[in-house]
């Protein structure tokens, strides 16, 4: 059942973003579970994400959901891309993909320190996990990891976030 003109355009899906620095200077990845055999394939890696509830702010929502995906908020919020981040679905996707009601997502994204260990991060802390795996990666190696549609998300961040890719001591 759909609301409106079938020729309405669907919207965006409200949604934060993380992009997890650890004190070396190395960005958090993590496979999608659903994609377990695209180890160098772009899209099978990609940076923590997520709805935002209703009314909720985004800063807020970044820490639930590094909680929610990653078994851990150790972290604190250093810096946050200046823009609302858009990308389209490609028409396969669209009423497919995000529960069939958005036509891609608005993100707000947020580099953040991890304060935690390793040993902190806990993929299988939600009992149906969005990850499989995970690695630390420079963070200009990001952009290749992407699915094509997000990719261009990912070279903004890539060049907003630079500053915060060195060592902590440097920091």
């Amino acid at each position: 059942m759909t609301s409106g003109p079938a020729s309405a355009p669907l919207p965006y899906r409200p949604n934060v973003g993380a992009v997890l620095f650890n004190r070396d200077g190395l960005v958090f990845v993590a496979r999608r579970a659903d994609l377990p055999n695209a180890e160098g394939a772009p899209g099978g890696w990609q940076l923590p994400q997520g709805g935002i509830d209703p009314a909720e702010d985004p800063r807020a929502a970044v820490l639930r959901e590094l909680a929610e995906e990653i078994g851990t908020d150790r972290a604190h919020i250093i810096g946050e891309h200046p823009d609302w981040l858009c990308y389209d679905l490609p028409p396969e996707l669209v009423g497919v993909a995000l529960g069939g009601c958005y036509r891609g997502q608005r993100q707000r994204w947020f580099a953040l320190r991890f304060l935690g260990r390793d040993s902190d991060i806990r993929l299988d802390f939600d009992p149906h996990p969005e990850f499989d795996a995970w690695r630390w990666i420079p963070l200009a190696e990001l952009p290749a990891l992407a699915v094509g549609f997000k990719r261009a998300i990912y070279e903004a961040l890539a060049r907003s976030f630079a500053r915060f890719a060195v060592p902590e001591a440097d920091a």
